[in-house]
């Protein structure tokens, strides 16, 4: 039988939706006139009033910030660097989650000997700041003959990412019945076709966990980027700063606008279409630590 309570308004309850409404429109705000502005011409943006709707809507803006706004010397716009970001992000993330899963795997089940030190001193890694590693990294991929080249940008990344994902798929397996492996273990199951053929298909909540959480993160770096990748494969953030702060000619805001939006719209989808899944995979994982 259905009972209709009434909601009370408490003060709890208000200053909750408060605080929420407020933060609501703390972070949706700059995206709001940005988005308005990236529609406006630069005549009607002279006129002052950031908030109001485009009178004439034009995607002229999105048009010249793609494929002719002025990166420094060169007019092609933030198109390649596109391009770039996706063959950066792809490798990255698929090789991070790969290995994240393998030492994860091996940390829960297997265990060799010093296993729980060699995680202590994966896991530090993640505290450890890029800027203290930026030297040394530089020196080395120099050293292999990488430096500014697409692989080189991609090993960072994946050393970057190493150790969150062992964390993320560590904590999942631990809680995996140990009974399921070594049932697998007495079917004749080795290292790897347990991992391949068991693990891997049972880890699809965290897959997605650690591939929103990657992709999200390399695409969205800068300073790896701008660093590691060399002027022929400059992603798509140090082309967005190429854009909003090249000295030639007039500063059009909305082609910087629109250069923005274009940057942070497949992070923005990423999390507007698998925020559920994200909760589901991240829940999932921890059970245990």
């Amino acid at each position: 039988m259905r009972t209709n309570t009434k909601r009370t308004w408490t003060p709890a309850r208000i200053g909750i939706y408060a605080f929420l409404l407020t933060a609501a429109a703390f972070f949706l705000l700059p995206l709001y006139i940005m988005l308005v502005t990236s529609f406006k011409s630069m005549e009607e943006i002279r006129l002052g009033n950031i908030f109001a709707l485009p009178m004439h809507m034009t995607v002229e803006p999105w048009r010249q910030a793609w494929s002719t706004a002025c990166t420094g010397v060169a007019c092609e716009g933030i198109s390649s660097g596109f391009w770039n970001s996706v063959a950066i992000t792809l490798p990255s993330t698929v090789l991070a989650i790969f290995l994240g899963a393998l030492n994860g795997y091996a940390l829960s089940f297997w265990r060799p000997r010093g296993s729980q030190l060699l995680f202590a001193i994966l896991l530090a890694g993640a505290f450890i700041p890029v800027q203290v590693m930026m030297f040394p990294l530089v020196r080395v991929l120099a050293v292999l003959n990488i430096f500014s080249t697409l692989p080189g940008i991609v090993l960072v990344h994946v050393i970057f990412g190493m150790p969150i994902m062992t964390l993320l798929f560590r904590n999942y397996y631990l809680s995996i019945p140990q009974e399921l492996f070594h049932a697998a273990r007495i079917d004749g199951g080795g290292f790897f076709r347990i991992f391949v053929q068991l693990m891997l298909p049972m880890s699809l909540p965290m897959i997605v966990v650690a591939a929103i959480m990657q992709v999200t993160g390399v695409w969205n770096d800068y300073i790896l980027g701008l660093v590691f990748a060399g002027r022929e494969h400059l992603p798509m953030t140090a082309q967005l700063n190429n854009v909003i702060n090249t000295t030639t000619g007039t500063r059009m805001y909305n082609v910087n606008m629109a250069a923005t939006i274009l940057t942070a719209l497949l992070p923005l989808a990423i999390y507007f279409i698998s925020g559920r899944w994200f909760v589901r995979g991240i829940a999932a994982g921890a059970v245990k630590g």
